[in-house]
């Protein structure tokens, strides 16, 4: 995955946010991570993983994928409100051998471990741990770039119509 591309166009979204709403002061750390832990359960929703109790399926993939990049925004952003953006790193999707259930519940561990440290280490272990997610749900790295994308799109015409 190219996390300098990815990075690039994340930090002009954020800019263009920041500026369109005067927000180039605030410090939005904490309101990221919160948007994140409901991006990640808005996702968690859609796949069903933990309705024991139900039996319709997951939303199809194009909808998990939606919701996927949403998380990976607030990712992308967190690194950057943190200066990781500049630093030289490569996090791949690698298996895991959790069960989709698991690795949800195992990623909102690493996200609050990183909202307490903001270390550049926990941030590497929310990224590779989201990855990790998105190879469960079947998400191929090509997937999640062109998906990123097409969000990213999104997310300005949602600007430019006052979202």
């Amino acid at each position: 995955m190219n996390l300098t591309k990815l990075f690039g166009m994340q930090q002009a979204l954020d800019q263009h946010i920041e500026e369109k709403h005067q927000l180039q002061e605030s410090d939005l750390f904490s309101r990221k991570v919160l948007a994140l832990l409901v991006e990640v359960g808005e996702l968690a929703n859609e796949t069903k993983c933990f309705k024991f109790w139900s039996v319709k399926p997951s939303s199809p993939k194009d909808v998990i994928l939606e919701e996927f990049v949403d998380g990976v925004h607030f990712i992308l952003s967190l690194g950057i409100e943190c200066g990781f953006d500049r630093k030289n790193f490569e996090v791949n999707a690698l298996a895991s051998s959790k069960d989709v259930t698991e690795q949800f519940l195992y990623l909102y561990k690493t996200i609050n471990d990183f909202q307490q440290s903001k270390s550049f280490e926990d941030y590497v272990t929310v990224m590779g741990t989201y990855l990790q997610l998105g190879t469960l749900l079947e998400i191929s790295e090509t997937e999640m770039e062109q998906a990123y994308f097409a969000k990213n799109e999104v997310n300005y015409q949602r600007q430019a119509n006052n979202y």
